[in-house]
C-alpha cells in the first residue's frame, strides 16, 4: 500500500507526507496510549472513581472539538508552522501537568490541555499547500494511515510503559513525543511556498450552517461522534474486565496486538468487496451490526473467550467505519465546502470522544459495567436506524480551477455554463478567492472544454 501511495509524488510531496504523519501519529499516540491503562495504574489517584476515570480518558475530545476549526482558521492567518508549534507546545505542557498529578482532578485537567492543542486542522492544511491537487488524496491517506497506526502502538506501547515506569510515565513519554514533534515541525516538515484553495482544505465560516443542516452529512457526523462514543467507554471498563479474567496489566498488549492486526486483516476484504461490488451501504450497515453483536456478546456471554470474540469483531467495524466515514464525507460534501465538511466531521468526532468517557464513567460508576454494554448496545441500534436511511451517491473527481470574474452576475453565468457541460455534478465558484470548485464524472468530463469555458468569460 504504502508503495503505491508514494509512487508520482515528488521528492516534497514525499517528505511532507512523512513528515506531517510522523507530527500528527506522535500526537495522536500519545493521546492514545491512555487508553489501555488508565482504568488500571489511576487507582493510586486522589478522587479515583469510574466517572473520573471516563473523564480523565475523554476530557481531551472536548477542547479538541471546540478548537478544532478556530486554530484551523487561526493557521491561515498567522501561518500553519506557528499553529503547529503552539498546539505542540500545549500538548506538552498538558503532558507535563498530568504527569506531575497526584489527583484524578489533575489528570483530568492535563489532558484538557493537551486537547487544547488542537492541530489536526492546520496539519492537514498544509499537507493541501504542500501537493498537488491530484496527488493529495493519497499524501492524505497516508496522514490517516499513521492515525490507525499509531492507535494499535499505543495499544501495546500503553501498558508496557506502564508498567516500567508507572502512570505518569506514561505522560512524561507523551511530553517527549511532543518536544520531538515540534522539532519535526521546526527542522523537517517543509514551509509551504503557497496556499491550497482554502475552501477545500479549511471550514468556511459562511458554510458551516449550511453544513450543519446537510441531511447526509449530518447522518455521517452524528455517525462518527457515535462511533468514538462507543470506543472511548468500552475502554473504561476493558483494561479492568481483562485483568478480571487473570490477565496481568503488563501482559495486556499481547491481548490487544493479535486483536487489533486480527480485526485489520479481516476489515481489508470487506472494503475491497464494498468498492468493487458497489455494496458500501450494505458493508458501512454490516459493520455497525458487528458493533452492536461485540457489545451483546460481553453482555450476553461473560468470559475471556467470549470478551476476545466481541473486541475483535468491534475492531473490524470499528476500522472499516473509520476508514470509510470520511472518505464518504469528502465524497459527498457540496462542491468548495469540503473544508467546512471535515470541520465538523472532526469536531464531532472528538465530542463523541468526550461523551463516551464522560457518559461510560457516570454509567459504570451508578449501574455497573454490563449497563454500559447495555447502552452501548442501543446506541449502536439507533446509529443502525439512522444509517439505513443514508443514501451513498456515485464517486466523483474534484477540481479547483483559477477564474477571472469581477461581478456576481459574471459569476452567475460562468457557473451556469459550467453547469452545463456533459459529467459536471456540481460547481461552486467563490467570488474573493477567483476560484471555482467542481465535482464531476472523470468519465465525462473534459477539462479542456471546462477552460475554454472559464477563458472565455474572463476575456
Amino acid at each position: 500500500v504504502n508503495s503505491y501511495l508514494m509512487h508520482h509524488l515528488n521528492s516534497l510531496e514525499k517528505r511532507s507526507a512523512v513528515a506531517l504523519a510522523l507530527v500528527f501519529s506522535s500526537r495522536m499516540l500519545g493521546l492514545f496510549m491512555l487508553l489501555p491503562v488508565f482504568a488500571l495504574y489511576g487507582r493510586e489517584l486522589t478522587g479515583f472513581s469510574p466517572l473520573w476515570i471516563g473523564l480523565a480518558i475523554g476530557a481531551y475530545g472536548l477542547t479538541q472539538a471546540i478548537l478544532q476549526i478556530p486554530l484551523g482558521w487561526l493557521s491561515d492567518r498567522i501561518g500553519r508552522h506557528k499553529v503547529m508549534l503552539g498546539g505542540l507546545a500545549l500538548f506538552a505542557v498538558g503532558s507535563v501537568v498530568a504527569a506531575l498529578a497526584d489527583s484524578v482532578y489533575m489528570v483530568t485537567l492535563g489532558r484538557v490541555l493537551q486537547g487544547a492543542g488542537a492541530i489536526a486542522g492546520a496539519v492537514l492544511a498544509l499537507a493541501a499547500d504542500l501537493t498537488r491537487d491530484e496527488q493529495r488524496p493519497k499524501v492524505m491517506a497516508i496522514i490517516g494511515a499513521s492515525i490507525g497506526l499509531s492507535f494499535a502502538l499505543a495499544m501495546v506501547l500503553g501498558p508496557l510503559l506502564a508498567k516500567w515506569a508507572g502512570l505518569s510515565g506514561v505522560f512524561w513519554a507523551t511530553a517527549v513525543l511532543a518536544c520531538a514533534a515540534m522539532l519535526l515541525v521546526a527542522f523537517v516538515v517543509p514551509k509551504s511556498v503557497s496556499k491550497a484553495p482554502m475552501a477545500e482544505t479549511l471550514a468556511l465560516p459562511q458554510s458551516l450552517g449550511a453544513m450543519l443542516k446537510h441531511r447526509q452529512l449530518l447522518q455521517l457526523d452524528i455517525g462518527v461522534m457515535l462511533l468514538h462514543l462507543m470506543l472511548t467507554a468500552m475502554f473504561v471498563v476493558l483494561p479492568s474486565l481483562l485483568q478480571n479474567y487473570g490477565m496481568q496489566p503488563v501482559k495486556h498488549w499481547q491481548f490487544y496486538l493479535p486483536v487489533l492486526l486480527g480485526s485489520f486483516v479481516l476489515m481489508i476484504p470487506m472494503m475491497i468487496i464494498a468498492m468493487r461490488k458497489a455494496q458500501e451501504k450494505a458493508f458501512f450497515l454490516l459493520a455497525v451490526a458487528l458493533l452492536i453483536t461485540a457489545m451483546l456478546i460481553v453482555l450476553l456471554l461473560p468470559g475471556f473467550i467470549t470478551l476476545t470474540l466481541a473486541v475483535v469483531l468491534f475492531f473490524i467495524g470499528f476500522n472499516f467505519l473509520e476508514a470509510s466515514l470520511p472518505a464518504l464525507v469528502s465524497r459527498i460534501a457540496p462542491a468548495g465546502q469540503r473544508g467546512s465538511a471535515m470541520g465538523i466531521y472532526s469536531s464531532s468526532q472528538f465530542f463523541g470522544a468526550f461523551l463516551g468517557g464522560a457518559a461510560g464513567g457516570a454509567v459504570v460508576q451508578h449501574f455497573g459495567y454490563q449497563a454500559l454494554f447495555a447502552v452501548l448496545a442501543v446506541i449502536g441500534l439507533i446509529w443502525l436506524a439512522v444509517a439505513s436511511t443514508l443514501s451513498i451517491p456515485p464517486r466523483a473527481q474534484r477540481l479547483s480551477l483559477a477564474v477571472s470574474v469581477q461581478t456576481e452576475h459574471q459569476a452567475n453565468q460562468l457557473a451556469a455554463q459550467l453547469t452545463a457541460l456533459a459529467g459536471v455534478q456540481e460547481v461552486t465558484l467563490l467570488l474573493a478567492e477567483q476560484r471555482c470548485y467542481l465535482k464531476v464524472s472523470s468519465a465525462q468530463f473534459d477539462t479542456a472544454q471546462a477552460q475554454a469555458v472559464i477563458a472565455a468569460a474572463g476575456a
